[in-house]
C-alpha cells in the first residue's frame, strides 16, 4: 500500500490567515459605530447592515479560530485526518449566521410595511459610505485566499455580501433624502435581506459537497481512471474515490490490479506521481492487487 503525505505549499486556510486578521479587526471596529448611528437615525437599512455586520465579525472570528485549530497537531490519536474540517465547519456556520441575519431583516422590514418611518438621511449617508470603505478594504484582502480556501471564502462572501449592504444602505440614504419617503429604508433593507440569503444558500451547497464527500470541482473520475490505467503494469482499476478533506486538499484511495510480473512499487510510484500532477491530488492512498485477488469480493459494502 502507498500513499503520497506531503501537501505541497501548506494549510492554504493558514498561508492566509493573515488577511482575515486585518478584515476582522476593521469590521469589528466598524460594527459599534453603524449599530449606534443606526439606533440612533431609527433606519433600518443601517440597523440591519450592522446586524449583517455583526455577522461578519462572528464569521470573521470562526474562521481565524478554525484556521488555528486545522492546523494544530492531533494528540488524541483519533483523528487520523488532523482537524482540517474545522474550517469547513466554520464555513458551515457563516452559512447559518447569514440566513439568520436575512432571516431577522426580512422580518422586520414586512412588519414595517405601512407604517411612518422618521429617517435621518444624513447620518445614513456617512455611516453608509465609510461602511462601503472598510467593506471594500476587506474585500480586496479576502479575494486574494477566497480560490484556495473554503474558510476564506466564506469571509469574502460575507464582506461581499456586507458591501451590497452598505450601497443599500447609501441608496436608502439617497432616495429618503430626495424624496422624503420614510418607506425607500424599508424597501432597501428587504433587498439586502434576500441578497444575503442567495449568498448563504451559494456557499451551503459548497459546504455540504465537501461534508457530503463529493468528488472536487475539476477532477473527472472518468478522466482519472483513465489516466491510471496508463500506468505501466495496470490491468484494471476499482474502488476509485476522491473527496475534498479541506479547501485546496484532495485525498483519493483507489484499488490498482498488476500485471502480472509487474513491478508492484514501481507502479505505486508511478500512479502517485501522476495523481499529484495531473490531477492535483496529494495524499492517494492506492493498494495494489494481483489478478487472482478476490478481497474485493468479499467486501460488504
Amino acid at each position: 500500500m502507498g500513499a503520497g503525505h506531503s501537501h505541497g505549499g501548506g494549510h492554504a486556510g493558514a498561508r492566509h490567515r493573515w488577511r482575515l486578521v486585518v478584515a476582522f479587526g476593521l469590521v469589528g471596529s466598524f460594527f459599534v459605530v453603524e449599530l449606534v448611528v443606526g439606533l440612533v437615525s431609527g433606519s433600518l437599512a443601517l440597523i440591519s447592515d450592522a446586524g449583517h455586520m455583526a455577522a461578519d465579525v462572528v464569521a470573521l472570528g470562526a474562521a481565524l479560530a478554525a484556521t488555528k485549530i486545522a492546523t494544530r497537531p492531533d494528540r488524541t490519536g483519533r483523528r487520523t485526518y488532523g482537524s482540517y474540517r474545522a474550517e469547513i465547519f466554520a464555513s458551515g456556520l457563516t452559512v447559518l449566521i447569514m440566513l439568520g441575519v436575512s432571516a431577522y431583516v426580512v422580518i422586520e422590514a414586512l412588519s414595517r410595511i405601512g407604517d411612518e418611518v422618521e429617517i435621518q438621511a444624513g447620518p445614513v449617508l456617512i455611516v453608509g459610505a465609510i461602511g462601503l470603505l472598510i467593506n471594500v478594504i476587506s474585500i480586496l484582502l479576502l479575494r486574494g485566499g477566497s480560490e484556495e480556501s473554503l474558510n476564506i471564502k466564506g469571509a469574502y462572501y460575507e464582506v461581499v455580501a456586507d458591501a451590497a449592504g452598505s450601497v443599500g444602505v447609501i441608496l436608502a440614504g439617497l432616495l429618503v433624502a430626495t424624496t422624503g419617503q420614510g418607506w425607500w429604508d424599508t424597501v432597501v433593507a428587504l433587498a439586502i435581506g434576500i441578497f444575503v440569503a442567495v449568498r448563504a444558500v451559494v456557499l451551503g451547497r459548497e459546504v455540504l459537497a465537501v461534508l457530503g464527500q463529493h468528488v472536487p470541482d475539476g477532477v473527472q473520475l472518468d478522466d482519472v481512471v483513465q489516466d491510471l490505467e496508463t500506468v505501466p503494469g495496470v490491468a484494471d482499476v476499482h474502488d476509485l474515490h476522491v473527496w475534498t478533506l479541506t479547501s485546496g486538499m484532495f485525498v483519493a484511495t483507489a484499488h490498482l490490479v498488476v500485471e502480472d510480473g509487474a513491478s508492484g512499487q514501481s507502479v505505486l510510484d508511478e500512479a502517485r506521481s501522476l495523481m499529484r500532477t495531473k490531477h492535483h491530488i496529494e495524499h492517494a492512498t492506492l493498494q495494489v492487487e494481483s489478478r487472482a485477488s478476490k478481497a474485493c469480493d468479499e467486501a460488504t459494502w
